[in-house]
């Protein structure tokens, strides 16, 4: 693999955590009865968007180290996807 698919491959890793990561522990500004006027009522109090940031790092560091593994080894390769795809031959 070259440098630019693992890059790419770690900015898709990091994306998707990011994702799984941003809604885990917020709490809206309508459970903690502190609406601020003009604002949604669902809006964060705190998103500590830092250290989510910190945290989907360090997960996605260690899943693309993972997935660099398997693909090295050779557990994992785009010819296996190719060989699923003519198996159910849509």
């Amino acid at each position: 693999m070259n440098w630019f698919s693992l890059l790419v491959m770690y900015l898709i890793i990091w994306w998707v955590v990011l994702f799984a990561v941003l809604p885990i522990g917020v709490k809206g500004q309508a459970e903690s009865d502190d609406v601020v006027q003009g604002s949604e009522p669902g809006a964060p109090v705190d998103s500590q968007i830092k250290k989510k940031f910190l945290i989907t790092s360090a997960v996605a560091t260690v899943l693309w180290i993972i997935a660099c593994g398997l693909i090295v080894s050779g557990w994992l390769s785009w010819d296996m996807f190719g060989a699923l795809v003519k198996q159910n031959d849509y």
